[in-house]
């Protein structure tokens, strides 16, 4: 699993060839530099010792300074070229992610946490590039540096360089324990860390909610508590790659003791120079750093590993919504309607909806009315496959909604929700989403139709302005409405609204019920309604409960009845009735 995370990794970074292929030239230039200097310091030594002439020490520390400037810009072309690297696969990182987010269906996101999911798409991709530079490329350079040294080291004096790579095997076996380690605890890090976003996007969200219970200390002792929870396992982390490049060193330098007591020994007994000692020291000195740098890499590694799989997790989500091979571009349809014992459960386990069968021909109003949890919001969520029926199909004009493309679907269904969600943008961009070639005039046209445009008109920059974050600037009344615009802009031949006015006050309902008027005109509109006062005019009125459509017909029909339907009427309407028989006229 491990090895799979980091090869998909390293084949999206195979993907910028020509400069990866620029920054490992850069790793393999920068270690033959790396080890020309030793051996010219050495050299430089003896010839000291030797008697050599001032021009040839001179010469030599000239070629030395060459050599180490050299080494340098190799080193900058290194850094800045798998930099590069590792931004260019970030990049294609969160543009995959976010397409993705935008293909997966509703069920996944059903199960999903907001602020886990913003951590994956900043954090976790963070995380997977800094393995490119830091890690991978990093890995490449050390391997050849530590080849070429142990090859030198053994050039100079066989047995002093056993002595002195005595440390490697043991570094290579803690080293692994490590990475094992390190992948657990970074896992947990991230995960924690998702949780960590959820809460701060839960309060930003929610500010409101929490002011107006007087709950800000709640919510800065559960933050202050996650905030813990992740710094505890970070601290974790790096105390364990602190320990790592600790013990390591330590190793490194127990064994630079021992060949600096032999190499002196090998040098009073004749049979090594001092020149060579100081380069064999030097080259062990490579050693021992790149083994501080052994921590780094481990660590990477292991974060990388943990980062990919939570990426990757998303990245091969198989949408439960798919097209099927040679879907049909629905065209303009004509709105003619029909659910053939359709039935639906939630993840297959809950069931919403039973063996649901009617019809609904083009221009008409169809109501749906029932109490929380009996299937309302799923019969109307089938429509534009947001799900799809676990049995029996959805047709439109005599099409299974299942072969024909998303996108034309979804042209043809338009949807004004009881929660409206607005952007960060003005009024003018937020009417026109989904129709952004929509000129000024039709989005002006579209203001009012849905009785907006003299509230725009009343703003400080008319439709320019904006409406701050989630429409927090605008009244329900003012959302639904601009809500009821961006819907009539796309002119779809399929209306659902879903309940759209149960929550305003009387004023701003008679301007919204016009404004629906507008709306419905010529199109088949499905109402999602708690209340009867929303559905008596419709062709049919089809009453839930428990997921099951337990009354059909229109408000006469359903009266006559004397079931669900007169009771609910008896509740809500009547007493109001009964007050408006006594009031005298003119009011």
């Amino acid at each position: 699993m491990c090895m799979r995370v980091l090869l998909r990794i390293l084949r999206l970074t195979w993907r910028h060839k020509p400069h990866l292929l620029l920054a490992l030239g850069c790793a393999v230039t920068a270690p033959v530099l790396s080890l020309a200097v030793p051996k010219l310091l050495g050299t430089a030594i003896d010839l000291a010792l030797s008697s050599g002439t001032t021009s040839q020490l001179i010469v030599l520390a000239a070629v030395i300074l060459g050599v180490s400037a050299a080494r340098g810009a190799v080193a900058y072309g290194q850094a800045y070229l798998g930099d590069s690297v590792s931004q260019r696969v970030a990049y294609q990182l969160r543009n995959a992610f976010f397409d993705k987010l935008q293909a997966l269906s509703f069920a996944f996101h059903d199960h999903q946490k907001t602020g886990d999911l913003m951590s994956k798409a900043t954090v976790d991709i963070e995380g997977t590039r800094r393995f490119i530079n830091m890690g991978f490329i990093r890995l490449f350079y050390l391997l050849l540096l530590l080849g070429g040294v142990t090859v030198l080291l053994l050039l100079i004096n066989w047995k002093l360089a056993l002595m002195g790579l005595a440390g490697v095997p043991i570094a290579i076996l803690f080293s692994a324990w490590v990475s094992r380690l390190l992948r657990r605890i970074w896992m947990s890090v991230h995960r924690e860390t998702g949780t960590l976003t959820m809460l701060l996007q839960e309060n930003l969200s929610g500010a409101r909610v929490v002011r107006a219970f007087a709950a800000q200390e709640y919510e800065e002792g559960k933050f202050g508590h996650q905030a813990q929870v992740v710094a505890d396992d970070t601290f974790k982390a790096l105390n364990v790659h602190a320990a790592t490049s600790s013990f390591l060193v330590l190793v490194f330098t127990a064994v630079v003791g021992v060949v600096l007591w032999y190499g002196g020994q090998y040098i009073l007994g004749g049979r090594m120079t001092a020149g060579e000692l100081t380069q064999f020291i030097f080259y062990l000195g490579m050693v021992i750093f790149q083994a501080r740098m052994v921590g780094w890499i481990v660590n990477s590694f292991a974060r990388a590993i943990s980062c990919g799989e939570r990426i990757f997790e998303v990245l091969d989500a198989t949408p439960d919504i798919q097209e099927n091979p040679g879907a049909l571009r629905l065209h303009r349809a004509k709105g003619h309607v029909r659910f053939e014992n359709v039935s639906f459960a939630y993840d297959g386990r809950v069931p919403a909806l039973g063996n649901a069968t009617f019809e609904v021909l083009p221009g008409q109003k169809i109501a749906i009315l029932g109490g929380p949890g009996s299937g309302k919001t799923t019969i109307v969520q089938l429509l534009p496959r947001f799900y799809d029926a676990s049995r029996g199909r959805v047709t439109i004009d005599g099409i299974d909604v299942r072969n024909v493309t998303l996108a034309s679907l979804r042209r043809n269904v338009g949807l004004v929700f009881q929660d409206v969600f607005l952007f960060s943008a003005s009024v003018q961009e937020n009417i026109a989403y989904g129709a952004i070639e929509a000129t000024k005039e039709r989005v002006v046209a579209a203001a009012k139709a849905a009785q907006l445009h003299d509230f725009v008109l009343s703003l400080p920059d008319g439709y320019d302005t904006p409406v701050g974050e989630r429409g927090v600037s605008l009244s329900g009344g003012q959302r639904q409405r601009l809500a009821i615009a961006r819907t009539l802009l796309l002119n779809p031949p399929i209306l659902v609204l879903d309940d759209s006015t149960s929550s305003v006050d009387p004023e701003t309902e008679l301007l919204m019920r016009r404004a629906l008027a507008t709306v419905m005109r010529g199109r088949t509109t499905f109402i999602i309604a708690h209340r009867v006062s929303s559905v008596r005019q419709a062709d049919l009125i089809l009453v839930l409960e428990d997921g099951e459509i337990v009354e059909r017909g229109t408000h006469q029909e359903l009266l006559a009845q004397g079931g669900l339907y007169r009771q609910v009427y008896e509740l809500q309407l009547l007493p109001q009735e009964g007050v408006q028989d006594t009031e005298p006229d003119g009011q």
